[in-house]
C-alpha cells in the first residue's frame, strides 16, 4: 500500500517529462522545415508524445484500482485477499509503465523516493543500477550533476549535452514529492545547440541583407524569402510572396538554373531581371539539397556600369600614357606587369614578345640585371626584396638608380589602391649632366674670378653691375651689401672717386660700358690718390655687356723704377771697380813687394848679423807677407772674373805631372800639419785642355783646406779619374765632414768652414775654385766621403773638367 502514491508520482512526471521532451524538438522540426529539413525528423519525439499518452491512461486506471482497494480495505479488513489482490495488479501496472518509460528514450533514471539509487531504463539498460559511463566522462558527470540538481530541490531541468563520441543528447528531468525521473534523448544528426544557433543567426543574417534570398521545396514552392526578395519582386508581405509563388526569373533563365541544378547541383550566372521595377543585371546562385533549392541574387548593375566607365577610363588614360616620355609600368596585385607604355619599352630596350607574356616583377628585374640596367648591388636578392616592400607600402617610394653605364634615373614607385605598383622612370642622365657641367663651369668660374689678383667686375647691356670678384672689393674698398642691388656704372664710379679722385679713367670706362655701337676696348692706367698705381681695361662682351679689370701695379712700378736705379748704380759700381782693378796692382801690390824686399835682404844680412829673435820676427813677417799677397791675389782674380776681364790661357795639361807639382807645392804645409798626402793617380789620366795657372790654384785651395781639416795623422789623397767625356780631380780628407749648417754656404764668399782658429782662412778658397771651374766649363762638388765610400770619414771635393768639345759634366 505504501508504493502506491510513488506510481502515481512517477506517472505524473513522466506525462510532464514527456510533454517537455517533445515540445523542444517540435519546435526545432518545425525550424528545421523552414531551412529545408524533413519533417520526419520528428518521429521520435512523437512516439514519446504516445508513451506519455498511455502512461496517463495506465496511471487512471491504477488509480481507480488503488481507491477500491483502499474502500475494501477501509470497509472489511476481512477481505484482505482482494486487496492483496490489487495490489499485485498494481505492481503489475507500475511494472508495465517502467517498461514505457525505458521505450520513450535511449536512457531514462529513475528514483521513487529520496535516498533510493536511480534505476536506469530504456536502451542502454532495463531495471539496472544508474551506469551512464557509456556516455563519456564529461557528459557522465554533467548526468551526476543533474541528477544531484534534482535530489537537491530542483523541480524541473532541461540541458544539451554531447557525449564523448560527439553524440548530442537532450536532458530532460523532474522531481516532486521525493521521487524524480531524468530522461536522456539522443537528438537528430545537426540539431545540435551550436547548429540551432548557426540556423537562427544565418536566418537574421538573410533576412537584413540587402541581396534577394529565397528556399523552395523540391516541387518549387517558396518556404521562405527574405525582405529584399518581397521588395524587389512587389509583394506586400513574405506570405503574399508565398503564396503567389513570385519569382525574379524570367521563364528562360529559370530553366538554365533547373538545368544546372541537376547536373551540378548548383547554378551561377548573371540574368536580366525586373527588380523594383527596373531593368537590372543580377548574379544568381542557386544550390540544390535535400534542404529544397535555396538561391541568392546580388545587384551587379551599378557594378557593371561602373566597370565599363572604368575601362574606358584606363584605355584613354594608357593612349595618354604612351605619348609620355616617362616610362612608366603598371603591376597587378599578383606582381605581374599590367601595362607600360612605349618609354619603358624604349628605355630599357625590352623585347615586346617578352613583355606581352606579363612577366614578373622579379623575372624583368632579372632581366635588367642580366644586361646591366639596374644598379650594381652586392645583395642583389635583399635589394630586390626592398623594392617589393612597396606592394605593401602607404607612400610612394622615392629613388635613384645609377646604372653602370653612366645613366641616371629617378624612380618613383606608387602602390596602387587595387592592390599592385606603378613605376615611373624619368631619365635624367643628360639633364643631371648638363646641370653638373653648369654647376661645375660657375663654380670654377666663381673659384677663379675669386683667385685672381685683378679686380673684376662685369656690367651688363643696361650698365648694371651683375658680378664682381673679392679683389674687386677690396681694391676699392666696397662690401657686398652696398653692390648687392645690382648699380648703375655711375654709381659705382660714385663709390670709387674717393679713390681715384675725378680722374678721367672712369669716364672712359663709362663710355665703353654705355655705348651702343662702336664698342672698343679700353686699356688705362690709373694713379690713385694713394699712391697706388692700377692698369685698367674695358673689354666688350658678346652679349652686351662690358668686362672690366684692374690690375694693382703698384709694386711692379716701384720694382722698375728700383730696377732702373740699381742698374743706374751697378753701371757706377762696375765703373768703380774697373778703376779699382786698374789701380789696385799699384796701390797694393807695390808697397807690399817693397816690404818683402826689405824683409828679405834683413834675413840674408845685409844690414847686419841678426840674433835668433830677429830671425823668427822676419820669418813671421815674411808668412804675413805671402798670406797677404795670397788674399791680394784671390780678391784681384774674383774682381776680374766678376768684371768679365780674366781670361783663360788654355794648354795641354799633364793629370800625373799636375798633380805631382801641387803635392811639391804644399809639401812644407803638409809637414807642418803632421799629416800624410797621398796620390792616386791611374795610368790613363792621360791630357786634358785647361788653363794651367788655374788648375795648380784650384788644386792648391783645395789641398789647403783639406790639410787645415784634416787631424794630426791624418791622410790627405790627392786622385784623379779619366772617364770618357771628362776628367776628374778629387781631394779627400779625413776631418769631422761638413756640418750640415754649412753644406749650402760653403762656396759663398768670406765663408769659412774650418773649425781650427789656427788655420781659418777668409773663406775665398771656394769660392775662387767655383769662380775658376765655371770659367773652365766644368763643376766643383763637396760631399761627405762616406757618400762614395761607405764607412769613409771626412770629405771629398771634385772637380769635373770637361774634354774638349764635350758639355759639362758632374761627377757621378
Amino acid at each position: 500500500m505504501a508504493k502506491v502514491p510513488s506510481v502515481k508520482a512517477l506517472s505524473l512526471l513522466l506525462c510532464s517529462t514527456a510533454l517537455t521532451a517533445w515540445s523542444a524538438p517540435a519546435a526545432a522540426g518545425i525550424g528545421a522545415s523552414v531551412a529545408g529539413a524533413s519533417v520526419a525528423d520528428a518521429a521520435p519525439w512523437l512516439a514519446v508524445l504516445v508513451a506519455g499518452a498511455a502512461a496517463a491512461a495506465a496511471w487512471g486506471f491504477g488509480h481507480r484500482r488503488v481507491a477500491a482497494a483502499d474502500a475494501a480495505a477501509t470497509a472489511a479488513e476481512a477481505r484482505a485477499d482482494e486487496a492483496a489482490g490489487s495490489a499485485a495488479r498494481a505492481r503489475a501496472e507500475a511494472h508495465s509503465l517502467r517498461h514505457l518509460l525505458g521505450a520513450g528514450a535511449d536512457c531514462t533514471l529513475v528514483w521513487l523516493r529520496a535516498g533510493e539509487a536511480p534505476q536506469a531504463f530504456g536502451a542502454q539498460g532495463f531495471g539496472t543500477q544508474a551506469d551512464v559511463r557509456w556516455l563519456g566522462a564529461a557528459a557522465a558527470r554533467e548526468v551526476d550533476a543533474a541528477v544531484a540538481a534534482l535530489r537537491g530541490g530542483q523541480e524541473r531541468l532541461d540541458r544539451d549535452l554531447t557525449a564523448a563520441d560527439g553524440r548530442a543528447f537532450r536532458l530532460a528531468g523532474r522531481a516532486l514529492g521525493g521521487a524524480g525521473m531524468l530522461m536522456l534523448h539522443r537528438l537528430p544528426a545537426g540539431e545540435g545547440p551550436l547548429e540551432r544557433e548557426t540556423r537562427a543567426g544565418l536566418q537574421a543574417m538573410l533576412d537584413a541583407a540587402p541581396a534577394p534570398a529565397w528556399l523552395r521545396a523540391d516541387d518549387g514552392t517558396l518556404t521562405y524569402v527574405n525582405p529584399a526578395f518581397v521588395a524587389a519582386v512587389g509583394a506586400s508581405s513574405s506570405e503574399d510572396a508565398r503564396a503567389q509563388g513570385l519569382d525574379l526569373l524570367d521563364s528562360k533563365a529559370r530553366a538554365a538554373a533547373a538545368s544546372a541544378e541537376q547536373g551540378s547541383g548548383a547554378f551561377r550566372g548573371r540574368v536580366r531581371a525586373v527588380a523594383r521595377g527596373q531593368r537590372r543585371q543580377l548574379d544568381v546562385v542557386e544550390v540544390a539539397g535535400p534542404f529544397g533549392i535555396a538561391g541568392l541574387a546580388v545587384d551587379v548593375t551599378d557594378l557593371e556600369a561602373a566597370r565599363a566607365e572604368t575601362a574606358r577610363t584606363v584605355a584613354a588614360h594608357r593612349r595618354t600614357l604612351d605619348q609620355l616620355t616617362t616610362a612608366v609600368a603598371i603591376f597587378g596585385a599578383d606582381e605581374r606587369l599590367v601595362f607600360h607604355n612605349a618609354a619603358y619599352e624604349r628605355l630599357f630596350d625590352f623585347s615586346p614578345a617578352f613583355l606581352d607574356q606579363r612577366p614578373s616583377d622579379g623575372q624583368i628585374l632579372d632581366n635588367l640585371r642580366t644586361r646591366r640596367k639596374v644598379p650594381e648591388q652586392a645583395d642583389f636578392p635583399a635589394w630586390r626584396a626592398q623594392l617589393r616592400e612597396a606592394y605593401r607600402a602607404l607612400e610612394p617610394v622615392n629613388d635613384w638608380w645609377h646604372l653602370p653605364g653612366g645613366e641616371m634615373l629617378r624612380v618613383v614607385i606608387t602602390p596602387n589602391a587595387e592592390g599592385g605598383v606603378t613605376y615611373l622612370f624619368d631619365d635624367l642622365s643628360e639633364h643631371v649632366a648638363l646641370e653638373s657641367r653648369y654647376n661645375t663651369l660657375i663654380r670654377i668660374q666663381g673659384e677663379t674670378l675669386d683667385a685672381l689678383a685683378e679686380a673684376v667686375a662685369v656690367f651688363g647691356s643696361e650698365g648694371r653691375l651683375h658680378l664682381y670678384n673679392e679683389a674687386f672689393l677690396s681694391l676699392w674698398e666696397l662690401d657686398a651689401q652696398t653692390l648687392g642691388d645690382k648699380p648703375h656704372i655711375d654709381a659705382v664710379a660714385a663709390l670709387c672717386r674717393s679713390r681715384h679722385g675725378e680722374s678721367a679713367a672712369f669716364s672712359r670706362i663709362r663710355s665703353v660700358v654705355t655705348a651702343m655701337e662702336h664698342r672698343e676696348a679700353q686699356n688705362l692706367r690709373l694713379e690713385r690718390a694713394d699712391g697706388r698705381v692700377l692698369d685698367g681695361t674695358a673689354q666688350p662682351l658678346p652679349d652686351g655687356g662690358t668686362l672690366v679689370t684692374f690690375r694693382d701695379v703698384t709694386d711692379s712700378v716701384k720694382v722698375e723704377r728700383a730696377l732702373i736705379e740699381r742698374a743706374e748704380a751697378l753701371e757706377a759700381a762696375d765703373r768703380l771697380k774697373n778703376a779699382f782693378v786698374s789701380h789696385v796692382s799699384y796701390h797694393l801690390r807695390t808697397p807690399l813687394n817693397t816690404l818683402m824686399g826689405y824683409a828679405d835682404m834683413l834675413r840674408e844680412g845685409l844690414a847686419g848679423p841678426l840674433n835668433t829673435r830677429q830671425r823668427d820676427y822676419l820669418d813671421h813677417m815674411r808668412q804675413s807677407s805671402d798670406q797677404l799677397r795670397a788674399l791680394i791675389d784671390d780678391i784681384l782674380d774674383l774682381a776680374s772674373i766678376d768684371a768679365g776681364a780674366m781670361e783663360l790661357d788654355l794648354a795641354e795639361v799633364d793629370v800625373r805631372e799636375m798633380l805631382e807639382s801641387v803635392a811639391e807645392a804644399v809639401h812644407d804645409q803638409v809637414e807642418e800639419a803632421g799629416v800624410r798626402l797621398a796620390m792616386s793617380v791611374p795610368a790613363d789620366a792621360g791630357r786634358f785642355m785647361a788653363d794651367p795657372k788655374r788648375v795648380r790654384q784650384i788644386l792648391f785651395n783645395l789641398l789647403a783646406n783639406a790639410i787645415a781639416a784634416s787631424p794630426e795623422g791624418g791622410t790627405v789623397t790627392l786622385g784623379a779619374e779619366r772617364r770618357s767625356q771628362a776628367v776628374l780631380l778629387a781631394v779627400r780628407d779625413e776631418g769631422p765632414g761638413v756640418p750640415p749648417e754649412l753644406a749650402e754656404t760653403l762656396f759663398e764668399r768670406f765663408e769659412s768652414r774650418n773649425a781650427n782658429p789656427r788655420h781659418r782662412g777668409v773663406g775665398l778658397g771656394l769660392a775662387i775654385v767655383r769662380s775658376f771651374m765655371t770659367l773652365h766649363g766644368g763643376s766643383v762638388s763637396v760631399v761627405p766621403a762616406s757618400t762614395r765610400q761607405p764607412g769613409a770619414r771626412g770629405t771629398l771635393a771634385t772637380c769635373v773638367f770637361p774634354l774638349s768639345g764635350s758639355s759639362h759634366q758632374e761627377a757621378a
